[in-house]
């Protein structure tokens, strides 16, 4: 579903989520959906979590290189001081927000606000992805996006990561991720365990 609900008349606000793998276009729908909004002639402002630098320190960038100005901040408690004359607030990269951001998307809401919020709702272990399970479950609208798998050519959902590293944080392009289906996940999550057991094995 792609949501262009008309902020005229709207008494209330209300929250939209964008998630998905990775590489699905999750931020080029959240950039789409902000540049439409500029059109209208509505307030928009966009942030993003300081410590994603990948491609511009002061801009989100979706993996097609379209663009749109951002703000970087620490804690999502900033958001209430920085959206006093704004109408419409775009979040992207929201798994990597802390705990408080569903409540903070709530109490901007009801001061009449759209929310525009997009994240991968999964980690590379394929866990719920830090705030992402609570804003989906607040937001009055949800879109779910999806890469293609390159091994299958079916829907991916997944994002797997083609490095050793653990850390569930760990900012990256296609050099450590991909995105796979169900399927493909799990085939390479096992074939990874066969692997690192006879690596294992081998060294004693």
């Amino acid at each position: 579903m792609f949501l262009e609900p008309n902020f005229k008349g709207q008494r209330s606000g209300w929250i939209e989520v964008i998630c998905g793998s990775m590489f699905s276009g999750k931020t080029e729908e959240l950039i789409r959906r902000l540049k439409r909004a500029r059109i209208a002639n509505q307030k928009v402002e966009i942030f993003k979590p300081q410590l994603d630098k990948r491609y511009d320190e002061k801009k989100v960038v979706s993996h097609d290189a379209n663009s749109i100005k951002a703000i970087p901040i620490e804690h999502s408690s900033i958001l209430l001081e920085l959206t006093e004359n704004i109408s419409v607030v775009g979040i992207d990269e929201a798994q990597f927000f802390d705990e408080q951001l569903p409540e903070i998307c709530q109490a901007l809401a009801l001061k009449g606000k759209r929310i525009i919020v997009a994240g991968l709702d999964m980690d590379f272990r394929g866990r719920p992805f830090g705030p992402m399970p609570a804003l989906l479950a607040v937001a009055e609208y949800i879109t779910k996006v999806h890469a293609i798998c390159p091994h299958c050519g079916n829907l991916a959902t997944h994002s797997y990561r083609l490095t050793e590293e653990d850390d569930t944080v760990l900012l990256g392009e296609k050099d450590r991720y991909e995105p796979r289906c169900r399927t493909c996940y799990h085939m390479g999550n096992i074939l990874n365990f066969h692997v690192k057991k006879q690596t294992d094995k081998a060294k004693t």
